[in-house]
């Protein structure tokens, strides 16, 4: 594996974790998990700081 590409897999990993977030974020609110919607709201911030 070429050194340079190692940002590139991070930013696809991120990208990948952050849409998988956002696809449980919106099945929570269809649901009205307020708890859980809390808790998936929290770990985005925490990925997009």
């Amino acid at each position: 594996m070429n050194i340079n590409q190692v940002p590139d897999i991070n930013q696809v990993h991120r990208a990948n974790m952050l849409r998988t977030l956002n696809q449980r974020l919106e099945v929570a609110r269809s649901r009205g998990e307020t708890h859980l919607i809390e808790l998936l709201e929290a770990e985005k911030r925490y990925y997009n700081s």
